[in-house]
């Protein structure tokens, strides 16, 4: 069966000031997939992450050449509009970041931002991505209650939830667990699982058995360059690159 390719980046190099982060970057993100980068500290897959949904555009002196494709149309056209893209593309940060605000309105914000006006559909909206988000039993009975009181894991799956809200095509996480307790991280583990039913998952991680656990398929980047990109399970037991090999059983990185 042929698969669909989402998103793709076609020697895609990137630049901050005069120093080159990313060297042509090729790489396919298939329709309702996993897609995990890996690599060591600083070797670009978190800026790689943030070039798909233009987060870069924020930083100033950045430049970008080559080609990143949603669909047929490359985001980095003149054309195209940011907020739109970001619709499209959402994202989920690091470190929980909800608004200081109730955990409703934290949802219903980018609702309205995106142009929802009525107020049964955003309430509607806002339990749904709750409930995609695995969240929504226990914030049911305090959804006008402050979402700064939720724990961090709670959090996280709160801003998934911001995320879901506006009805994305492709997720971006970047190390979406990283800062929360085991219980909390294999519940967002279990919750990208079911979330790729409905979209396309970009996720970057330091940890190689998350990256196992939850992706289809693992790029390794190292030093800005995409070095081996394959099937998950092919890439962990028989990787082609010794580069590939040292870095996953610890030689170095």
């Amino acid at each position: 069966m042929q698969q669909e390719i989402k998103m793709y980046t076609q020697d895609l190099d990137f630049f901050y000031g005069d120093f080159q982060a990313l060297h042509h970057i090729s790489l396919e993100f298939v329709k309702n997939c996993v897609t995990a980068l890996i690599g060591p500290s600083g070797c670009g897959k978190s800026t790689y992450l943030r070039c798909l949904n233009r987060m870069n555009d924020l930083i100033p002196r950045i430049r970008v050449k080559g080609h990143a494709m949603l669909g047929i149309q490359n985001i980095y056209d003149p054309s195209v509009d940011v907020v739109t893209l970001r619709r499209r593309v959402g994202m989920v940060f690091q470190k929980p970041n909800p608004f200081p605000k109730s955990i409703f309105e934290n949802i219903a914000y980018g609702l309205k931002v995106n142009g929802v006006k009525d107020k049964a559909k955003i309430t509607q909206l806002v339990e749904k991505s709750l409930k995609q988000a695995a969240i929504w039993d226990e914030v049911k009975d305090r959804i006008n209650e402050s979402a700064l009181d939720l724990s961090g894991g709670q959090q996280q799956r709160l801003c998934i939830a911001r995320a879901l809200a506006v009805e994305p095509e492709v997720l971006l996480m970047d190390e979406p667990a990283s800062a929360l307790d085991p219980i909390a991280t294999q519940k967002i583990e279990e919750l990208i699982s079911e979330l790729s039913s409905d979209l396309t998952i970009i996720i970057v991680t330091h940890n190689m058995q998350q990256a196992a656990r939850v992706s289809d398929k693992t790029a390794f980047f190292y030093m800005g360059k995409l070095i081996e990109v394959n099937e998950t399970d092919i890439l962990f037991t028989k990787p082609e690159l010794k580069q590939t090999e040292d870095y996953i059983t610890g030689r170095f990185g």
